[in-house]
C-alpha cells in the first residue's frame, strides 16, 4: 500500500513516514501545496493524508482537484485547523476521515487500516480468503463451514492478516497492531509468536493449513 504525506511540519513527516514504514507502507512525502499537487497528478496512492495549512494554498483546494480529478485515492485530513465548520467542509468535498493534530501515531494507523480496509473490500462486512470467512460486524470465523472460536487478540490478528494477504507483515507491526503504544512498553514481543502458534493451531484444526508462513528474520505472511 502506498501512501502520500502532505504535511509541511517536516519533524511530524518524518516521524509519521518512519512509524508507517514499519507496518510496510509505502510512504512518499509533500512539503507543501505545489509539490503535493504534482505528486498527486504523476503517482496513485491507496491513501493521502492531507494537512489543510500548507505553504502556498490551502490543501482543501488539493481536495477539491483530486475529486474533479476522479483520482481514486483514499483521503484523511490531518489538521490543526479541528473546528466543525472545517470537518464538516473537508467531509463534504470528499475526504473519508479527519483527524484532529496532535494526534497518536497509532490512532492515525488504525484510521489508515479502517479505511483502506473498507475500500480494499468494498464496504463489505465480509472477508473471505482461502476456506476462511470472517463476518466483521458479528466478529464470527468460519472455515469449510465450521466455527472457529478466537480470543480478541487471534481475531484482530487474522483479520489484519488477511486484509494484508499475500504482503510480509513484520513482528513489530503485529506487535504495534495488537497493543498499540503499549508495545513499546513491553519487554518482548513473545505474545505475538504464542498469538500466531494459536491462531495456526486453530485454523489446522478446521482442516486450513499452511495459511499463514513464516518469513523467516522478517515477519508473516498470509497466502490468500
Amino acid at each position: 500500500m502506498k501512501i502520500l504525506i502532505v504535511e509541511d511540519e517536516k519533524e511530524l513527516s518524518q516521524n509519521i513516514k518512519k512509524y508507517l514504514s514499519s507496518e510496510n507502507y509505502i510512504c512518499e512525502q509533500a512539503y507543501n501545496f505545489d509539490e503535493a499537487l504534482e505528486k498527486i497528478s504523476l503517482y496513485s496512492y491507496e491513501c493521502i493524508l492531507l494537512d489543510l495549512n500548507l505553504p502556498g494554498g490551502d490543501g482543501l483546494k488539493i481536495l477539491e482537484t483530486i475529486k474533479r480529478l476522479k483520482i481514486d485515492s483514499g483521503i484523511i485530513i490531518i489538521s490543526a485547523r479541528g473546528t466543525l465548520d472545517d470537518r464538516l467542509e473537508g467531509l463534504k468535498i470528499g475526504a473519508d476521515d479527519y483527524l484532529s493534530k496532535p494526534f497518536p501515531l497509532s490512532e492515525l494507523s488504525m484510521r489508515i487500516y479502517a479505511l483502506l480496509r473498507r475500500r480494499q473490500f468494498s464496504n463489505s462486512n465480509t472477508l473471505s480468503s482461502n476456506d476462511v470467512e470472517i463476518d466483521l460486524l458479528a466478529k464470527r470465523v468460519t472455515a469449510k463451514n465450521k466455527d472457529i472460536i478466537l480470543t480478541k487478540s487471534e481475531y484482530e490478528l487474522l483479520v489484519y492478516l488477511v486484509s494484508n494477504k499475500n504482503k510480509v507483515i513484520s513482528k513489530n507491526a503485529i506487535a504495534e497492531h495488537l497493543s498499540g503504544d503499549m508495545a513499546d512498553m513491553l519487554d518482548n514481543q513473545n505474545f505475538v509468536y504464542a498469538h500466531i502458534k494459536n491462531l495456526k493451531l486453530k485454523l489446522a484444526e478446521a482442516g486450513c493449513v499452511n495459511y499463514i508462513k513464516n518469513i523467516y528474520g522478517t515477519g508473516y505472511q498470509w497466502e490468500g
